[in-house]
């Protein structure tokens, strides 16, 4: 895990590590921390994105390789984000996690949406003259519009000023980490696994969840960014 930024806190087991989506950084994470309690927490911000480090190539694989060491072996739930569900399911067989629960996973790709993804993956950041127009465009490409101000700590954290100018900290390599595999991930799980959405998620549909598992939760009034709009209704996901 060398080249994380990682934040901790708590002290009652089982651990919860904590893994957001592509764009964000461990602050979206804030709210369900405040929820849980005296749980024992870890977030880390994932390669490319905040204050970590970027991989030389991106695979969801690479991904939770680099946050692997971040579960604790005497016990760990890896709850995710979209981008980030998809590497706590990767995690499952790691020693040492209880279950996963992955929220607002896109489990359904189709060829043109991962054709314009790894488009995305080739452009160079983009660098801004003002602060302001770097933190648009990270709340908007983090899905965060209207969900977090601007001066907030989600917006703060997802920002860098280099030379003069600022851009996203997000590399847009990211993008091109390709179709998740939800389905063969879920198969190999060892652990329990819940898939959750937010009611209004653009994203994946209740349809997409209930084929892949009959458990799924559908969380009303929600969106994407479920764990920011309502916290202690993510919370509840987490199994003690």
């Amino acid at each position: 895990m060398t080249g994380l930024r990682v934040r901790r806190g708590g002290g009652s087991a089982p651990v919860v590590l904590l893994l957001h989506g592509l764009g964000a950084t461990s602050e979206v994470w804030d709210g369900v921390v405040d929820a849980l309690g005296d749980r024992a927490w870890v977030a880390p911000d994932l390669p490319g994105h905040g204050g970590s480090d970027p991989l030389p190539h991106y695979t969801f694989p690479a991904v939770a390789a680099a946050v692997a060491d971040l579960v604790d072996p005497a016990g760990t739930v890896a709850v995710g984000h979209s981008f980030g569900g998809v590497v706590a399911l990767h995690l499952a067989s790691r020693p040492g996690v209880r279950a996963v629960v992955g929220l607002g996973i896109k489990v359904a790709w189709t060829d043109d949406e991962l054709a314009r993804a790894a488009k995305v993956a080739a452009r160079e950041p983009v660098r801004f003259d003002t602060r302001a127009e770097a933190v648009a465009r990270h709340l908007r490409v983090a899905g965060l519009d209207g969900l977090v101000g601007p001066d907030q700590p989600a917006a703060a954290a997802g920002v860098v000023e280099e030379g003069g100018r600022w851009r996203p900290t997000l590399d847009p390599r990211a993008f091109g980490v390709g179709e998740p595999g939800v389905a063969a991930l879920l198969a190999a799980a060892p652990v329990p696994v819940v898939l959750a959405r937010g009611e209004h998620d653009p994203m994946v549909s209740s349809a997409d969840l209930l084929a892949l598992a009959p458990n799924s939760v559908d969380l009303p009034g929600l969106g994407h960014n479920a764990h920011v709009e309502s916290p202690a209704a993510v919370a509840a996901l987490i199994p003690a």
